[in-house]
This record gives structure tokens, C-alpha cells and sequence, in this order.
């Protein structure tokens, strides 16, 4: 029997209000400047576990999702500079905050992976994955 070595993912969760509009007839309603509740989970993956028997601290991927979320928090992000020219859906919001993330992770982290996901409401979420690995 082979012996293959688990994958491991922490997730951890946070929420951010912002405000924005998405320009064009595809969005219909949403073409209005609007606010919304995204609920955001973040969640770390990786093969095996640290020298600690896990993924990473959770109080450090809390602190992690909480720092890159606070810049957007109470914000329209239609005038942020950090997405000044988009389009700001919920692809692009995740895409966003898993790009802060991976930035923000401490040298040597050792993960394979992150995600991020965000709800809009109970029926609706997007998602992205970040390959850390080369």
C-alpha cells in the first residue's frame, strides 16, 4: 500500500460592508450604487501538517483575513484606488482579498493553497483559488 500524505485546510471566517455599482445592462438593479455584506472565509491548505501538527495558527489567519479585509470595510469601492478600472463583483472582490493574503503570509509559510470565498447572501457565493506553490 502506498502511503500518500493528507491534505490539510483551515478556514476561517470575517465579514466586510462595502458599497459599489456595476456598470452596464448585464447587471440590471445592481447598475445603482449599492451596499452589500459580503461574509468572507479564507481557508489555508496544505500537504501534511507544521512541526506544530497544523495548518498554521488560527489566531494568525484570523489576524491575517482581518487586516486585508479592514482597508474595504465601510468603503465605496468604486472610488478605492486599489480597484480603480473594475468592475468590482464578487469574483473580483475575492480575487482581491486572496491576492492581499498570499502577500501578507509570513515567509517560509509552507502552504500549497489558498481560497477565498464570499457570500453575498444565503444563496449566493464565488470563490477563487490561489496556487502558492510554483
Amino acid at each position: 500500500m502506498t502511503e500518500r500524505t493528507p491534505l490539510f485546510r483551515l478556514s476561517v471566517d470575517d465579514h466586510v460592508m462595502i458599497a459599489h455599482s456595476l456598470p452596464g445592462e448585464f447587471f440590471g438593479p445592481a447598475q445603482q450604487l449599492h451596499g452589500a455584506t459580503l461574509a468572507i472565509s479564507a481557508t489555508f491548505e496544505r500537504r501534511g501538517l507544521n512541526e506544530h501538527a497544523v495548518v498554521m495558527d488560527i489566531g494568525l489567519a484570523a489576524e491575517l483575513l482581518s487586516g486585508v479585509l479592514e482597508p474595504l470595510r465601510y468603503q465605496n469601492l468604486d472610488e478605492h484606488p486599489d480597484f480603480a478600472g473594475k468592475i468590482t463583483t464578487t469574483e473580483v472582490v475575492c480575487q482581491y482579498v486572496g491576492l492581499q493574503l498570499a502577500e501578507a503570509l509570513p515567509q517560509g509559510h509552507g502552504l500549497n493553497a489558498l481560497e477565498v470565498s464570499a457570500e453575498e447572501h444565503p444563496r449566493a457565493r464565488a470563490s477563487v483559488r490561489i496556487d502558492l506553490q510554483p
